[in-house]
């Protein structure tokens, strides 16, 4: 297998980290390996210890690699936490090639435009997203390419964080002896591939419900408009499973895992389980009915949590109602909680890929889903995708003949995508 056809995203989450392999082939995108590590390092969310999320790192991408047998060099890494901002923005450029035809360096020079904007000292541009162009005062365009016309403007979204946060995640790949590619915004990456066109534009809600934390990302008109992140999540229903049943936190997490429930009405008597209590060698039988007692209240508390951000956020009824995604939301009665405590629809995504059917997977797939489809974009030379990709050098660094391939992948991936956009 040719490195040239690979592409490979980082999801560094509070409970798992994961690194998922994608292969761009012939126009189709695949899923040809995945590896995850038990996350160190992470507390809601946020880094708090180097040496052990590099660790981590390491431990999923070796697990990626011995998957497929090829060596990992350039990741695409997910950021997401509450110091995302959003902030909308407008360019304006005049056309410049003789023709007027609207072409690649065009959109580059208007997005860079869009991008000039005051910031704090302490923030820096993570990604801008354009939302539509508007050529000669005509508006709603989504690619000018190839148009005609004299002025050129973009509305768009600027995606700002935190530099600490920021270059603590980038520090931590590095040391991992990889080298980023990009930083991808995970609620777009999420929202391109669980979404669909029709929820983007007539409103909807995406929830990510992860270990330590839960991010909401509203969509509307078709684009990302509102973002927050609330510090609740899974590891809060572990934790009261071992006060609950008075155990230890990782035998409440396999029981949650093996047994949860988070609808009293679906569980089972007759489901029994023992947990080792705490301070004792005595092991004590519970049932699903009583993990579910303990399981259903926190579950409730979370989505009541979720609503009351979103009203914070200033919608109410969207008709696209709310799409559910991370790792807790694949436990057993989570769908019915949600749908009687937002009282709007409520689906579950799922990566419809072989080998991450699995809630939890949305972020890491929706990344590699964003760099395909943004690909053309970003390898036209001096586009915005420049100002993002991280080049340190690495003492680390891969075998010199795989960087001999990168120029092929640019050029493959153009050619490739050419006839489809």
């Amino acid at each position: 297998m040719s490195n040239n056809d690979i592409i490979v995203s980082l999801d560094i989450g509070t409970s798992k980290v994961r690194a998922i392999i994608g292969e761009v082939t012939n126009g189709t995108f695949n899923i040809i390996g995945v590896g995850s590590a038990d996350s160190e390092g992470i507390r809601k969310g946020a880094i708090v210890d180097i040496d052990q999320t590099v660790q981590s790192i390491k431990s999923a991408v070796d697990h990626a690699e011995q998957m497929v047998g090829i060596q990992i060099s350039e990741v695409y890494v997910g950021i997401s936490g509450n110091h995302i901002g959003l902030q909308s923005s407008h360019g304006v450029v005049a056309v410049q090639n003789e023709d007027r035809e609207i072409g690649e360096d065009d959109i580059d020079r208007v997005i860079k435009a869009a991008e000039v904007i005051a910031l704090p000292p302490e923030r820096e541009v993570i990604d801008v997203v354009a939302k539509q162009y508007i050529v000669d005062g005509l508006e709603g365009i989504q690619d000018p390419r190839g148009m005609i016309g004299v002025r050129l403007e973009v509305e768009a979204t600027i995606i700002t964080g935190a530099k600490t946060p920021i270059h603590n995640l980038l520090r931590c790949v590095e040391k991992s002896g990889l080298k980023v590619k990009d930083l991808v915004l995970m609620s777009l990456g999420a929202g391109g591939l669980a979404l669909s066109k029709d929820e983007k534009s007539m409103g909807a809600v995406l929830v990510d419900i992860g270990a330590g934390s839960t991010t909401i990302a509203v969509y509307e008109e078709g684009s990302l408009c509102a973002t927050s992140t609330i510090p609740i999540g899974g590891e809060f229903v572990t934790n009261d499973i071992a006060y609950g049943l008075r155990t230890l936190t990782d035998q409440a997490e396999k029981v949650k895992l093996k047994y949860g429930c988070a609808w009293v009405d679906d569980a089972a008597s007759d489901v029994v389980f023992k947990v080792l209590r705490i301070g004792s060698n005595v092991e004590k039988e519970f049932n699903q009915e009583d993990l579910a007692a303990i399981i259903e209240p926190r579950v409730q508390e979370i989505f009541h949590l979720i609503r009351q951000e979103v009203k914070r956020l200033g919608y109410t009824e969207l008709p696209g109602g709310y799409i559910l995604t991370g790792g807790t939301v694949s436990m057993p009665g989570v769908l019915k909680v949600a749908q009687t405590e937002l009282s709007a629809s409520v689906r579950i995504a799922v990566p419809d890929y072989i080998g991450v059917r699995d809630p939890g997977f949305t972020g890491g797939v929706g990344i590699l889903h964003n760099v395909v489809r943004s690909y053309r974009g970003r390898n036209s030379g001096g586009g915005n995708g420049n100002k993002k990709t991280v080049n340190r050098n690495k003492q680390n660094a891969v075998p010199s003949q795989d960087t001999g391939k990168k120029p092929g992948l640019v050029e493959r991936l153009k050619n490739m995508f050419s006839e489809f956009i």
